[in-house]
């Protein structure tokens, strides 16, 4: 068994489930802590010497640190050669997500809907999740390690793109956008930590994989804290005020159409170009995730200063749940036709 296998063993289909288990308890996670923040929105807003502000940046370097402890360089060498998948899915990553985001600009007439069109744009111009979409290729029987490479180059490259592109449409209390000062900030929380536990994975991967579980429960609890911190700003600042549930049912089917458009040009694209069956799965399902772990985290660097943080996370919040339940269908389906296909095989 080749030794890229061996590593990522770990995505067992049994583990596959208890994750996707997981996943929607975590969703019920960020509804409370919106509710938290809501009626209690006082240690989110708290600016003393031990505040959740220091906390969920200790714990960010952390998350990528350990994913860095994760991420086995003989992973991302078994993947490097399929340069065709690659290219699909980081033009559908960073270039027809906000393409296709930037084109109802013409549409926002207030600046309510500007806000909220700025906020569905953040979401577009995001990078990829990771563990959820190798869990979902694994389940669908697709391409791991493709799905791996992808997802993991995505985080690193979205680092440099997603700031760029929000340079072009974002200021901060009327100032031009920074966008050295962001790089700078997104390199030391996010790229050093990776770089470092890549270093150190010969020595410490081991470690790491034996406690996959606890770290899956840390990088959460980060998140719901910094879901919680933001909200409790937005809230206290009354930015929420003017947002309706009408506001709300438009993002949601705004999110939904978006996903349903990328997964459908993916599958066309990927069919066009004659990729495997494997090649197709990794293709859709990672070319249309985002990330809600790098969205969290490049919230606090890009709006940390904007009262609005919480309005922010409110587009990837939607989509996150949706992509999720949404794709556990595709790939639970797809499994058990491949399942089927293969009985059929043994069968004659």
């Amino acid at each position: 068994m080749p030794l890229w296998q061996k590593n990522v063993l770990i995505f067992s289909p049994e583990k596959c489930k208890w994750m996707l288990k997981r996943l929607d308890g975590f969703i019920i996670g960020l509804i409370v802590m919106i509710a938290l923040a809501w009626f209690y929105p006082q240690l989110g807003v708290y600016a003393g010497s031990f505040n959740l502000e220091r906390v969920t940046d200790a714990g960010v370097t952390l998350i990528f640190f350990f994913y860095g402890l994760k991420l086995s360089p003989q992973q991302m060498k078994a993947g490097l050669s399929n340069y065709r998948l690659h290219l699909l899915v980081q033009l559908a990553t960073f270039i027809l997500f906000p393409v296709l985001v930037i084109a109802f600009l013409p549409l926002v007439n207030s600046n309510e809907q500007e806000i909220i069109w700025l906020a569905m744009f953040f979401m577009a111009a995001l990078p990829s999740t990771v563990s959820s979409s190798v869990v979902m290729v694994v389940l669908a029987k697709g391409n791991m390690a493709g799905a791996i490479f992808n997802a993991s180059i995505s985080g690193l490259l979205g680092i440099v793109v997603t700031p760029l592109w929000l340079s072009l449409f974002w200021q901060a209390d009327g100032a031009a956008f920074d966008f050295s000062d962001v790089i700078l900030s997104l390199f030391l929380k996010i790229l050093v930590p990776v770089i470092l536990g890549l270093l150190l994975h010969r020595f410490l991967g081991t470690i790491v994989k034996k406690h996959l579980k606890q770290l899956a429960r840390f990088d959460k609890l980060i998140i719901l804290l910094i879901v919680y911190k933001s909200f409790s700003r937005s809230f206290t600042a009354g930015l929420f005020d003017e947002i309706s549930v009408v506001d709300l049912l438009l993002i949601s089917v705004g999110a939904l159409a978006l996903f349903a458009i990328v997964y459908a040009l993916i599958s066309v694209a990927s069919r066009l170009l004659h990729f495997s069956r494997e090649d197709r799965i990794a293709a859709t399902f990672c070319g249309s995730k985002k990330s809600l772990v790098h969205g969290t985290v490049f919230s606090k660097v890009l709006f940390q200063n904007a009262a609005g943080q919480g309005l922010f996370l409110v587009p990837i919040m939607i989509y996150h749940a949706l992509q999720l339940i949404i794709v556990s269908f595709i790939a639970s389906r797809k499994g058990q036709e491949e399942s089927i296909a293969d009985n059929a095989g043994d069968s004659r």
